[in-house]
């Protein structure tokens, strides 16, 4: 079935809001499901060229004719969803919510905030790993969709209408959050990890749908690897910010996160994590972003330079897979043949 699972190979931040965006375009998918919670945002920039940073909508959500999916499987915060929608204008009945997704809200937020969660595992303290922790609980205290009035309007059993789509053949894609050195069940650096399994098997059945149902698998990674400030975790080979502008060319470099506005701790390329994510989620096609801190060019003129490619090619060795697709910005993609980067084309997000 025509199912695209998209899945972050570090530790999340690897640009899945963008890769996302571009394969529900390209594969002019019905519908874009996002998983997960609001501790992590997803940014893609849209045709006016303003970026935009979702946390419950799926990126696909500003392409005309998708339906966004909010499947039993999402943790949702009706505030920041529906300040999504107002914020592109979303229409009705282009967003369903299944009414068994768990809700987050004040009362989640200040259990993670009383808590320890920020000092010793660098939590975003959005309130959805108490949303998870009150969900498997089972005392009755989880809110779901379907108890919050505002949500009404879009609520529908997701998984009758996603096999409906199926049915006809149409395309659907899964946009999963965070990344794989982040799973709450197969890091190695538990227990500073996200509060779910963040696999490509976990993400499908957080949709409700099948294994059999998907046929393309997409790993994205980034050049230099982040994780968010604070005692987050091992990041290997760990640099600044400032050291990273010099040897690539920017005049300046640094990153924030998307949910807590903090920057980013940032790395060079370890391929640990990477090999243990291609290896758990068997993809179809891997996706390199930010070639271009590897030299500022590639980003200012759109194009793979011979600096770049050498990086890239030793990153390749290293992982024993070639890369499919390059990131030389915030809005573009290269799709690469493999072995002739002289036939690289630039694919505008």
């Amino acid at each position: 079935m025509p199912v695209t699972v998209v899945v972050g190979g570090q530790f999340g931040s690897e640009g899945k809001g963008k890769v996302s965006h571009w394969f529900t375009r390209e594969e002019k998918a019905a519908a874009a499901i996002r998983v997960g919670g609001t501790n992590s945002g997803h940014t893609v920039v849209d045709p006016t060229g303003k970026r935009r940073v979702f946390r419950q909508l799926p990126t696909g959500a500003i392409l005309d004719g998708v339906s966004c999916v909010l499947p039993a499987g999402a943790y949702i915060d009706p505030d920041t969803l529906l300040s999504e929608v107002a914020m592109i204008d979303l229409p009705k009945e282009r967003l369903f919510i299944d009414p068994l997704a768990t809700l987050i809200g004040d009362r989640e937020r200040e259990e993670e905030r009383k808590s320890r969660l920020k000092q010793e595992i660098g939590s975003t303290l959005s309130g959805t790993g108490a949303a998870v922790a009150r969900r498997i609980s089972r005392d009755g205290s989880a809110r779901l969709a379907r108890d919050d009035d505002r949500l009404a309007p879009f609520l529908q059993h997701t998984v009758p209408y996603l096999r409906q789509l199926l049915d006809q053949r149409r395309r659907i894609v899964i946009e999963g959050t965070q990344g794989y050195g982040l799973s709450l069940l197969h890091s190695s650096d538990y227990p500073r990890a996200t509060s779910r399994d963040t696999t490509a098997a976990a993400f499908v059945a957080e949709a409700g749908l099948s294994p059999l149902d998907v046929d393309q698998v997409i790993l994205v990674l980034r050049a230099f690897p982040i994780r968010v400030a604070g005692n987050s975790g091992h990041l290997p080979e760990e640099i600044d910010w400032s050291t990273l502008a010099r040897e690539s060319g920017y005049a300046s470099l640094t990153e924030r996160t998307s949910v807590t506005n903090a920057v980013r701790r940032v790395a060079r390329f370890d391929p640990g994590v990477v090999v243990a994510a291609i290896q758990a989620n068997q993809p179809t096609a891997i996706v390199l972003n930010h070639v271009d801190y590897f030299d500022a060019t590639c980003a200012h003129e759109q194009k793979i330079t011979r600096i770049a490619m050498r990086h890239i090619r030793g990153i390749e060795r290293r992982i024993g897979r070639a890369f499919d697709y390059l990131g030389v910005g915030p809005d573009h993609l290269v799709a690469c043949s493999i072995g002739a980067p002289s036939k690289c084309l630039s694919l505008a997000v």
